[in-house]
């Protein structure tokens, strides 16, 4: 057993090593205080894969579920065996939501990264639940979609955490209303019509 766990433990490491040095741009989901990794992080803290999987699709829920179990047996070895295991489902979880966008993965922004102005913009107006800031940022032509796109997300924001249907309209109104506020911002011209990568 213990030669397994040394086995696997290294084959974590250099997983984790090898995103590690990419140096690459990153998006907003890939980043350790992104939405991706935090709903894995609430995932295994409530022992609740259902947190995660709206941040993938359909078709890929039985890896993530498979990689959930055995990172939850991993975890009560020790607390390094445990830091291992965690780290590569966040790797894991980002990547397959990644695939899932047809976009390659290149690893993650470390701890502290920060977006653009517009979607931490978009991030604080969920968090305090108003559109306000980013009216003032913005041109008056773009006010009624910005507050149409901002309450359809909210709409979706409260759903039962086992209903994956409710949660990935959710990540759609989520991705859609995030990309519209960082395009106002960058000054480019908006699209709304499609999903985006962040």
């Amino acid at each position: 057993m213990n030669t397994l766990f040394k086995n696997h433990a290294t084959l974590l490491a250099v997983f984790f090593f090898v995103f590690a040095i990419q140096g690459y741009i990153f998006p907003h989901c890939d980043a350790v205080d992104g939405p991706v990794v935090k709903a894995a992080k609430k995932a295994l803290a409530t022992g609740n894969v259902n947190h995660v999987l709206i941040w993938v699709r359909a078709e890929d829920e039985k890896e993530i579920k498979d990689l959930f179990k055995r990172v939850q047996s991993v975890s009560k070895l020790n607390d390094e065996a445990s830091e291992l295991a965690r780290d590569y489902f966040y790797e894991t979880v980002v990547r397959v939501h990644r695939m899932g966008e047809g976009v390659g993965y290149t690893g993650l922004q470390p701890e502290g990264y920060q977006p653009e102005p517009g979607i931490v913009a978009a991030d604080e107006a969920l968090e305090h639940k108003s559109v306000e800031t980013i009216l003032h940022h913005t041109g008056e032509k773009h006010h009624a979609h910005v507050k149409e796109l901002f309450t359809e997300m909210v709409s979706k924001s409260s759903f039962p955490a086992d209903d994956l249907k409710a949660g990935r309209e959710y990540v759609a109104k989520y991705v859609t209303f995030i990309h519209y506020i960082e395009s106002l911002y960058k000054g480019e011209a908006p699209k709304t019509d499609e999903h985006h990568h962040h």
